[in-house]
């Protein structure tokens, strides 16, 4: 039963509703984009804001995770630490050691940490399956998704070492651990089984406490965990406020610039709504003139304009929140993949307050125009009906038409100057619309620009490493009729991996390469800086190595011998700046370096600083990167080198191009999404716009058409019109967009512990923002599209009838 009565009220709604097709099917589709837009925004506002506390909560991580000495107390003690004051939940023993598998080409992994448990349940640190099966018997593996790749998927094969009788582990599966408790788990029988190759068993407790908000609370349960075991047995610890703040420095950079987007659609969505509402209300004029000749109030006037707005929204509504549900779903997988958490979703009170305030603005929206129209005289709308006052925009059509242009341009050219506050919206609509579209491009520009300075050896054409990849050697046949091998294998079943090839002889095989431009060596490794406890990850370089310099936020790039460049969060950790020098120790050789330069790192856990390699005279490259003349094919190049230095135990190929993952991929995603959806209800409110000018000047087009104007000077007619409040609303959002990207980005860089260079900051070219100008127009002119179509159209009796 209809809420405003099947009496004479509810028919004049269902009548308007039904009428006015175009009006309703554009309240309702504007609000559902709307709607829609504004549940992703906010769910991914939600999500953004604490992705590690969904995951903690949802898989019971550990407040702290413990490893303790099997040789210096016993399980059934440490079992008992889970039973002390303020420990809530505790899980453990599980044995635990530290290995480095290789894969099947022979590829060593990171340092892993191996954790035997018979389950991923328990009372603590649930760890949470992303793909395959938990590990059920000797011989089979489950690592962290982070590894997951096209070089180990379920079903790789493992070793535990590098030789050929390596225990074989088979990957069965991918987990996440919220509370980084390990990076690989397996059987608690297969860690005993890789500790007898020669590794260390440990043995990890997780715990969980009533208080474990501050670094200090946590150091108290520490020191009582402690206290009840043996001195000396407790080995070391992890506190899930380091990971907490490792994971929430990435999920901080997407707040920002979610932000803005969830500013624009909300801005948009009351221009648009309003503006709907508003035409499809003074559209009416004659009509509510009509219901107030047979005895209507001024009261069952507004209820009636009010419902025939309501009635649409909330259908739009209606569609909006889960379609808003659909489209965040993907985004939020993505989220939860990248910083670990396991079942993001959408927040209730998300889908309960978008709704709410969509109708609020609707209704508020509806209410202005609709008491208006109760307030008219009935005498007043019968005469004036739909017709504009006199007068106005006559001025701007008799200023228009001196221009030397054809008569249907300048005539719609003025026609905006008719109804101004319908102009002013969709002048509005255009410039948000420009604007959302501006920063989509400026950002996704930025963001590709971080990724491309956070790997600046991809620059090279070709990549030269001293240590060429291998396989593992399977143990030789035996011969036939028995006897001794013709040759012998490696003691131990070792695999028979050439030596590392000599840097020098590298150098030389490039320097005799005719196409060879330029190179300069570099070595990943590790440093001690004093002051600092924990080693430091070191890029040292040998040559001119300009080529592959870091972004900078302050100072300069190393240019030779006793310099250092570091990242931000090395200055802040270290309380030193530009111009400081510290003492690094490689190996068994110190150097007293001088910071020259603040490098641009986004990386949130490992601070890499990069030296000139003759600081430490040791050190040798295990990488040389190589820029190959003009006109020179890289992979030919590569090709003949790899001759070369293949047989001296190196090899050579071409830089594969950079992928953009993790992180910015989700960025990009978000941004495409929701600008999609702004830009579909900018043009819905330019359609509306449009649709209700040409009806309002039907009859005057009529007229047109009977004295001579084609079809297609109706159509030039009615697309001028738009294109004026295009240009205008490019040339207002543009700037707007361009304002907003150089807000936010250095906002998201500071989320992250770092400044934004320029090459990051400085994105927009001039050609392409006349291109993103042109685009406002672009799109004021396709919102005018169908209703000019309709125009051209429309015969003339019909239109000479219509009132």
């Amino acid at each position: 039963m209809s809420p405003f009565g099947n009496g004479a009220l509810g028919r004049v709604v269902r009548s308007g509703v039904g009428r006015r097709r175009v009006q309703t099917v554009v309240i309702a589709v504007a609000t559902m984009m709307a709607v829609a837009s504004a549940v992703v925004a906010g769910a991914l506002m939600v999500a953004a804001a604490a992705p590690f506390d969904h995951a903690f909560a949802e898989q019971r991580g550990a407040h702290l995770t413990a490893q303790f000495d099997p040789a210096r107390t016993s399980a059934a003690r440490l079992a008992e630490t889970g039973r002390l004051d303020g420990v809530t939940a505790s899980a453990g023993p599980y044995p635990s050691t530290a290995f480095r598998p290789v894969d099947r080409t022979g590829f060593r992994l990171p340092t892993l940490t191996l954790v035997g448990r018979p389950a991923p349940d328990g009372d603590v640190d649930r760890v949470e399956l992303a793909s395959g099966r938990w590990a059920g018997k000797p011989g089979e593996i489950v690592l962290s998704s982070s590894f997951e790749g096209p070089g180990v998927e379920i079903g790789s094969a493992l070793r535990a070492s590098g030789t050929a009788n390596g225990p074989a582990l088979t990957v069965v599966g991918f987990a996440v651990s919220s509370g980084r408790s390990a990076d690989a788990w397996t059987t608690p029988a297969q860690v005993d089984a890789l500790a007898a190759q020669g590794g260390q068993v440990t043995s990890q407790m997780l715990y969980r406490f009533d208080s474990s908000g501050t670094e200090r609370q946590i150091l108290a349960h520490r020191e009582k965990i402690a206290g009840s075991v043996e001195p000396g047995a407790l080995l070391g610890t992890q506190s899930w406020l380091d990971t907490k703040r490792a994971a929430d420095q990435g999920a901080a950079a997407t707040v920002p610039f979610v932000t803005a987007f969830g500013v624009l659609g909300i801005v948009m969505s009351v221009i648009i709504v309003s503006s709907v509402i508003s035409g499809a209300v003074g559209t009416g004029l004659r009509r509510i003139g009509i219901l107030k000749a047979i005895g209507f109030t001024p009261g069952e006037i507004v209820r009636a304009h009010m419902a025939q707005a309501l009635i649409p929204a909330s259908v739009g509504i209606g569609v909006g929140v889960p379609l808003g549900n659909l489209l965040a779903m993907p985004l939020l997988a993505d989220t939860e993949s990248l910083y670990g958490t396991v079942s993001l979703s959408v927040a209730w009170w998300v889908d309960i307050a978008v709704p709410a305030a969509a109708l609020l603005v609707v209704g508020l929206a509806a209410l202005i125009p609709a008491l208006r129209a109760g307030r008219l005289h009935t005498v007043e709308v019968l005469a004036v009906g739909r017709a504009p006052r006199t007068g106005r925009g006559r001025w701007a059509h008799r200023t228009l038409a001196r221009l030397p242009l054809p008569r249907p341009v300048t005539q719609g050219l003025a026609t905006p100057f008719t109804h101004p506050v319908r102009a002013l919206a969709m002048l509005l609509a255009v410039a948000f619309g420009t604007a959302a579209v501006t920063f989509a491009v400026g950002l996704t520009s930025s963001l590709s620009a971080v990724g491309s300075s956070q790997d600046p050896e991809n620059r090279a054409a070709v990549t030269v490493t001293t240590a060429a990849p291998h396989t593992i050697a399977a143990p030789p046949p035996p011969p036939v009729g028995g006897g001794e091998q013709p040759t012998p294998s490696p003691a131990n079943g070792e695999t028979a991996e050439p030596a590392a090839a000599d840097p020098a002889k590298v150098r030389s095989a490039l320097d005799s390469q005719a196409g060879t431009a330029s190179y300069y060596g570099t070595l990943r490794t590790e440093v001690a800086v004093a002051g600092l406890s924990g080693s430091v990850r070191a890029s040292l370089y040998e040559g001119d190595a300009s080529e592959g310099g870091r972004a900078m936020l302050s100072g300069h790039w190393i240019s030779g011998k006793g310099q250092v460049v570091v990242p931000t969060r090395f200055l802040e950790r270290t309380s030193t700046e530009v111009g400081d020098t510290i003492r690094l120790t490689h190996e068994r050789e110190s150097a007293d370096l001088r910071i020259v330069g603040e490098s641009f790192d986004t990386s949130a856990n490992a601070q890499e600083i990069h030296a000139d390699m003759a600081n430490f005279p040791s050190a040798e490259p295990s990488t040389f990167l190589v820029e190959v003349k003009p006109q020179v094919s890289a992979d030919a190049y590569a090709h003949r080198l790899a001759a070369v230095v293949r047989p001296l135990g190196g090899d050579a190929t071409t830089t594969p191009p950079a992928e953009r993952k993790g992180v910015i991929l989700v960025m990009d995603a978000i941004a495409l999404l929701l600008t999609l959806m702004l830009v579909c209800v900018a043009g819905l409110g330019i359609l509306n716009s449009v649709v209700l000018d040409t009806r309002e000047r039907v009859h005057d087009l009529g007229v047109c058409k009977a004295i001579g104007m084609t079809p297609r000077q109706t159509m030039a007619l009615v697309l001028s019109s738009v294109a004026a409040v295009g240009v205008l609303g490019a040339l207002a959002g543009v700037p707007v967009g361009y304002a907003l990207h150089g807000l936010v980005m250095p906002v998201m860089g500071r989320a992250v512990g770092t400044g934004m260079p320029s090459s990051v900051l400085d994105v927009y070219a001039p050609v392409q923002l006349l291109l993103l100008g042109s685009g406002g127009v672009a799109l004021a002119v396709l919102g005018a599209l169908v209703p000019a179509g309709w125009a051209a159209k429309v015969p003339v009796a019909t239109a000479l009838r219509t009132e």
